[in-house]
């Protein structure tokens, strides 16, 4: 017996929903169903206002992690999924892992790795827009993997014409 395929949003709603800023969750990893968050506040990030300050600048010149973009957006799914330890649960349904995945093939939703000696140890995904990126979901698996974050996607974000990140706050 095969597993039952997710019922993806599909990406027109879905797309319609970040150009309103909302965006979906589920209650539970194995929850079909979802709900839609309109946060009440959002942070917007200016990409061309980036300082790095000196401990990151520090970071960064160490050279132990390699920054990718769209190299494994499915291994940064699956571990921004993985079950919160203080909770043990998740927002991020199969669903909303199918829809994204779609989103993805249509060249709207993007990754950014973080490698350590050819091991995955941080990322983060979102959906791109005009010349917004909204950020979804991060993970680190290791100390200082989370600050390469920024810095990478900035400076790719840039380099496709867009001017801003957000994040709910």
């Amino acid at each position: 017996m095969h597993a039952p395929v997710a019922q993806i949003i599909e990406p027109d709603l879905l797309m319609m929903a970040y150009r309103s800023g909302i965006f979906p969750m589920a209650d539970a990893r194995d929850d079909p169903e979802i709900f839609w968050v309109e946060p009440r506040r959002r942070a917007i990030l200016p990409l061309d206002g980036f300082n790095c300050s000196r401990s990151l600048a520090r970071t960064l010149r160490r050279g132990r992690f390699k920054v990718t973009c769209n190299a494994d957006f499915g291994a940064v799914m699956l571990a921004c999924a993985a079950p919160r330890r203080e909770s043990g649960e998740t927002w991020i349904s199969a669903r909303i892992e199918a829809s994204y995945h779609r989103l993805h093939e249509l060249g709207r939703a993007h990754s950014i790795e973080c490698w350590q000696d050819g091991a995955l140890v941080g990322g983060l995904y979102g959906v791109g827009f005009d010349r917004v990126f909204c950020g979804e979901s991060m993970f680190s698996r290791v100390p200082d993997a989370s600050k390469w974050r920024w810095p990478g996607w900035s400076r790719r974000c840039g380099a496709v014409g867009q001017s801003c990140s957000t994040a709910s706050s």
